[in-house]
């Protein structure tokens, strides 16, 4: 995968793609990164990228010309037109599944907003889709393109070591994950559940999904709500609702 992002702040990139998953996805040559910076495209004196809004109000609004000529020479780069993303609180709600359908493509462009916001004519006619990382605003976009790439990364083949990594991450199936323990086996009276230790790998199996249930029911009902449960997967709510009751 290949991952263009267009920014006023390319140096804030440098340690976050520096290290762990995302640089070794790099050295494997899984994943290209290639920051752009914006004020490149703005052939002005001043390189300005950004102008006072029509209709008079506060703040600035980024230009259209460089974000045209900034695209556009990327897309002839790689001669390509890649998935080109505005990051933006007015955006889609970030998401694994989203994160799931990123990953399925070759070619990334991350546009990382600034200030009042870009011109409209950008959203009209250059940009495929917005992604907002929630429901508050951010500086600028590059931390939200950080975000979506390093989870979006995470879906690409051979970027874990372990695929049961991925499988069995919270949110990626839809549950949080189950409760994870390590050793001291017991620490200040406080014991390891007893089938963990077990050396039964059925057994353990079973308790995990029924842990996530009961996590994901505990913490964030609202997401059962969103998945379609198996037909185990509603005995075991049952089950845990009645418990509770």
């Amino acid at each position: 995968m290949r991952v263009d992002i267009l920014t006023l702040f390319p140096s804030m990139f440098k340690g976050p793609f520096d290290e762990s998953i995302i640089k070794r996805a790099q050295k494997r040559g899984i994943l290209e990164i290639h920051l752009h910076n914006l004020r490149e495209f703005a052939y002005d004196k001043h390189r300005m990228v950004d102008d006072v809004p029509y209709g008079g109000g506060g703040g600035m609004v980024m230009k259209v010309e460089p974000l045209f000529r900034a695209v556009e020479s990327i897309r002839n780069e790689i001669k390509s037109s890649p998935k080109t993303i505005l990051l933006s609180p007015q955006g889609e709600p970030f998401t694994q599944k989203k994160a799931k359908e990123l990953a399925k493509e070759k070619y990334l462009l991350l546009i990382c907003g600034h200030y009042e916001g870009v011109d409209e004519r950008v959203k009209q006619h250059l940009i495929d889709e917005e992604i907002s990382l929630g429901d508050y605003v951010l500086t600028g976009g590059e931390l939200a393109a950080m975000v979506v790439v390093d989870v979006t990364v995470r879906m690409l083949p051979g970027v874990l070591g372990c695929k049961d990594s991925l499988r069995e991450d919270s949110f990626y199936e839809g549950l949080l994950d189950y409760p994870q323990y390590t050793r001291p086996a017991e620490f200040r009276g406080w014991k390891v559940p007893g089938v963990l230790l077990s050396g039964n790998h059925q057994a353990i199996e079973k308790w995990r999904r029924e842990m996530r249930i009961k996590t994901t029911f505990e913490k964030r009902p609202d997401l059962l709500g969103q998945k379609e449960l198996t037909l185990e997967e509603r005995g075991l709510l049952e089950k845990i609702k009645q418990r509770e009751n």
